[in-house]
């Protein structure tokens, strides 16, 4: 290719018109190739390959040290705006003892490790989620908080005994939220939601719910009644391929356009049957869902990803990918990684001067 043509190519990738930039090696992979096509339209893959070799200083960057349950090695080709928000993963740490009910345990997944997986997708903010393996013993989640500092946010698991002076303390230490694991019910009882749902409300908090989406339907009544915010995790679990038809969709897109309830664009594969890299019918449920509110939507890895056996844990570089093909519009994308988690979370706005 002539070189003002490998130029001109270059300058497609990278002047903010794509989501994409070129990376050494990536176009080999078959499952990445096949993102890249759908991604980059009418782009052929020869000039892009042709366009690589000029930036092979990355690949050392890319075929850096793997991180702990997250597959594959290569970073994101989606370039995310500053200040952007992974707003679900969680910790897990043997130092602290496992709830005797739990069932979806993990091994250690460590805050050293996970700040390998915000070097790698380039995300500065994030949001610690307690996990049901610990029930409602939060000091795990403050302890991370504690080691990540400003740029975290964490959500927990109560009781109704909690006080309100415990309530406060949980605040200083970053907790934004309370969740109800109506899926793996361990410690925080659905039953005690709406009596919760009142008393965070002066702390500006939400509730988020964890649950398939059948259960979201038996749980309708209490769910209708909260009086703070509402976080539907890992876009309700919507099965497939019944997906949108779902009764649960319908729940969820009325709150939304009411602005009562906010969704995660998470676990897209907890539910797929497509499976990877393009989880193409759970993809169809995150596509509706921008189209329907934008401005209530986050988007977060789910990282360790703990329901996911170890030889198939996602990868979180495609994960994130996924997002330039939901949401091919920047200002959108904008929204959905910063803009909205700043109004959720209470981060502070991007200084980008």
């Amino acid at each position: 290719m002539h070189l003002r043509s490998q130029k001109l190519e270059m300058k497609m990738f990278d002047n903010g018109s794509n989501p994409l930039t070129p990376r050494s090696g990536l176009h080999k992979r078959p499952e990445v190739r096949q993102i890249r096509r759908r991604l980059l339209g009418a782009v052929a893959l020869s000039a892009v390959s042709a366009a690589l070799p000029s930036c092979a200083t990355r690949a050392s960057e890319d075929l850096a040290e793997p991180v702990a349950w997250s597959s594959g090695r290569e970073r994101p080709f989606l370039a995310v705006p500053p200040g952007s928000v992974d707003c679900h993963h969680h910790i897990f740490n043997a130092a602290y003892p496992n709830d005797p009910r739990a069932t979806n345990v993990a091994p250690d997944a460590l805050v050293p490790d996970y700040r390998r997986l915000q070097q790698r997708l380039r995300l500065s903010r994030h949001v610690v989620v307690q996990p049901s393996a610990y029930g409602t013993d939060n000091r795990c989640l403050v302890e991370a908080l504690q080691q990540f500092g400003p740029l975290a946010r964490g959500i927990a698991v109560v009781d109704a005994s909690i006080s309100d002076d415990e309530l406060m303390a949980l605040h200083m230490a970053g907790v934004r939220g309370l969740r109800f694991n109506l899926q793996f019910q361990v410690g925080a009882e659905p039953g005690t939601m709406v009596a919760m749902s009142r008393r965070i409300a002066p702390l500006g908090w939400h509730i988020q719910l964890n649950a398939t989406a059948d259960q979201f339907v038996q749980h309708r009544v209490e769910i209708m009644a909260l009086e703070s915010p509402i976080v539907f995790d890992h876009m309700a679990q919507l099965p497939q391929p019944q997906g949108i038809r779902h009764p649960t969709f319908a729940m969820m897109k009325e709150l939304v356009q009411d602005g009562r309830a906010w969704v995660k664009l998470s676990g897209v594969y907890q539910t797929s049957k497509v499976g990877p890299p393009t989880y193409s019918d759970s993809s169809e449920v995150a596509k509706a869902l921008i189209n329907i509110a934008p401005k209530r939507l986050v988007w977060g890895t789910n990282w360790p990803h703990p329901s996911v056996p170890l030889d198939r844990k996602p990868d979180d570089a495609v994960l994130l990918d996924l997002l330039a093909i939901w949401a091919p519009d920047a200002i959108t994308r904008n929204d959905i990684l910063v803009q909205n988690p700043q109004r959720l979370y209470g981060f502070p706005p991007v200084d980008v001067a």
